[in-house]
């Protein structure tokens, strides 16, 4: 069966959960956000995902892309699609109004991006990164870049990319040697190499505007040098119409394991064009819009895949036929019973269930965040930004590596027919595999937790994040169905308390333990955020069940966050144990002895 895109769990979360009509009057770009108006939208990309997009998934991963003087082809059906996307309006759902947007929120964006993503991870990159980039723009781009690049990227009418890695650096950017001279009519001349650039030339539009980092000749060294510029493909035109070919081109496309339907690029600047974005040598800070994007994209991609593996696997599990129960036939007119009879493979459906729910509720109320953070009250806004910041690790490299996981687990549950090319499975586990590695290695994310996220502003993200759990609990206690998850919950978070004690008192001590525990401590986190999430959606699904729901819908989601519960949320105090250990087995080894 073709991937279905899960709009009864999205209207779920959206207007069970977290009510998202209840901010109508309290949020910018909610007003017209009703509960009939999110199940519209959601049908509406649903269908867009299902019968346009995911049958070019496969096409993608067949013909991947093609580089002919410069020129990248994307694979058949790939560019049409695109058009029908832009004509259709989903780029610019979020964008804001004043340059075409539909100002919807970021929340009811990221559930349409959540389907588009499962659909094809690859062809849902190319609208990711322009989105990307028009945010960075409309955050630090000066009233006229605004004006001339954000109607389009806001459509999508044009595309957009980041440029930030280079052959001798990645997660250390400040090593970067593009650099940027001054013309001396208010643009600078641009040159040097970039690499792994995703939708960095394709043949979707007409333009493609880049977002470059480079150094002003004479600029401090390492990061505090660094520049952000905006270098399209083609030189705009006052009145807006396209101009001369910029010095930037394609010089060739990445041989990869997954995603072969994105163009990952090798960018080539020889003098070319560009415009300084914000202020000289703060170019991190500007091009940290776009990267916290994209982060959060990428923790949204490895779910979104995960969801697609998911859903093959269960369908595989129903269909396929293959020794008995253990307790008896439940097919006995057939020559064997479906294999989902089996306890250890629903052991592997069940995992895969509980953490695409589970992380479809997380990197839901995490984009809500995003859009508090535009409240008029002050208090709600800074809570949201503290959120934000605390959380973007976590939900790159805790979706991405569970993602993963699950992807593994569902072709786990194919057997040999899952590593063959006849099913998705192959597919979709190699696609998963690079969303623990792009866009910040998921280490590089837990060390960004422990070492800067932990300890910003006092510690007081983490500390509201405590208070916030703990407010929850003590609301919910008492006997009940909700008790194991309200147990579990405290349970968890006692447990990242502890780590986070563990981490003050010995990382200051000893910067290699904060390293050494980074990894268990980011899990510890991610399973406690999960705990929130399925306390939560357990209550609501309880709660319709109480005023007379019988749709088995609701059952079944408290059945699967006990699963979670049961199986899965133990592993909290495997990681507290590991954490607690500390750098030495890590790191008296000598080098020579690996």
């Amino acid at each position: 069966m073709p991937y279905q895109a899960p709009v009864r769990d999205l209207d779920f979360l959206l207007n069970d959960m977290l009510g998202v009509e209840r901010y109508a009057n309290t949020l910018p770009g909610f007003a017209d956000v009703s509960a009939d108006l999110v199940r519209q939208v959601l049908e509406e990309g649903a269908r867009f995902s299902d019968e346009v997009i995911a049958p070019l998934n496969k096409v993608g991963d067949q013909h991947g892309c093609k580089l002919d003087a410069g020129k990248v082809t994307t694979p058949p059906g790939w560019k049409e699609a695109y058009h029908q996307m832009v004509e259709a309006g989903w780029p610019a759902l979020a964008a804001d109004p004043d340059y075409g947007g539909q100002g919807m929120p970021s929340v009811l964006a990221l559930a349409v991006g959540h389907m588009t993503a499962a659909a094809s991870p690859a062809f849902s990159m190319y609208p990711g990164l322009t989105h990307g980039c028009y945010e960075a723009l409309h955050a630090n781009g000066s009233e006229e870049q605004k004006a001339k690049y954000l109607p389009k990227l806001a459509s999508g009418e044009w595309g957009g990319t980041m440029n930030l890695t280079e052959p001798q650096c990645g997660t250390d950017l400040g090593l970067i040697r593009t650099k940027a001279v001054p013309n001396g009519d208010g643009s600078y001349s641009i040159t040097g190499q970039k690499i792994w650039i995703s939708s960095g030339e394709h043949d979707f539009t007409d333009n493609i505007i880049h977002l470059v980092l480079a150094r002003i000749e004479g600029a401090p060294e390492g990061i505090k040098g660094i520049s952000l510029f905006v270098v399209p493909k083609f030189i705009v035109n006052d009145d807006g119409s396209l101009g001369e070919r910029n010095g930037v081109e394609c010089a060739g496309l990445e041989h990869k394991m997954g995603i072969h339907g994105n163009a990952t690029c090798v960018m080539a600047y020889e003098n070319a064009k560009g415009w300084l974005v914000g202020t000289e040598n703060k170019g991190m800070a500007a091009m940290f819009v776009m990267m916290n994007e994209a982060r959060l994209g990428t923790g949204l991609q490895g779910l979104s895949i995960a969801a697609a593996a998911y859903q093959a696997a269960a369908e595989f599990a129903k269909e396929r036929l293959q020794g008995r129960s253990l307790t008896g036939p439940k097919n006995p007119e057939g020559p064997a019973d479906p294999i989902i009879v089996h306890p250890d493979v629903r052991r592997m459906l069940l995992e895969a269930k509980a953490i695409v729910e589970g992380g479809q509720a997380f990197i839901l109320w995490t984009a809500l965040q995003a859009d508090m953070q535009r409240s008029p009250e002050e208090a709600q806004a800074t809570k949201a930004k503290d959120y934000m910041a605390l959380l973007t690790p976590v939900v790159k490299a805790y979706l991405t590596d569970r993602g993963f996981h699950a992807a593994s687990l569902a072709m786990q549950v194919h057997g040999g027919s899952g590593y063959t090319e006849h099913y998705p499975a192959s597919q979709y586990l190699r696609d998963a595999r690079i969303t623990m590695i792009y866009e910040g290695a998921n280490g590089i994310q837990a060390l960004d937790l422990v070492g800067r996220k932990l300890a910003a502003n006092g510690g007081r993200a983490i500390m509201t994040w405590f208070s916030e759990i703990d407010a929850y609990v003590a609301e919910r206690q008492g006997d009940g169905p909700l008790k194991p998850f309200i147990d579990g919950l405290a349970s968890s978070k006692a447990k990242l308390q502890e780590a986070t004690m563990w981490l003050m008192q010995n990382g200051m001590q000893n910067p290699d333990n904060a390293g050494a525990a980074s990894t268990d401590y980011l899990h510890i986190f991610g399973l406690t955020a999960l705990a929130y999430m399925w306390a939560q959606m357990a209550e609501t699904a309880q709660a319709r069940i109480d005023a007379g729901e019988t749709d088995p819908y609701f059952a079944g989601k408290i059945a699967t966050g006990r699963y979670f519960v049961e199986r899965m949320l133990p592993d909290a105090d495997a990681h507290l144990a590991k954490l607690r250990t500390g750098a030495d087995v890590l790191m008296q080894m000598p080098a020579e002895a690996f």
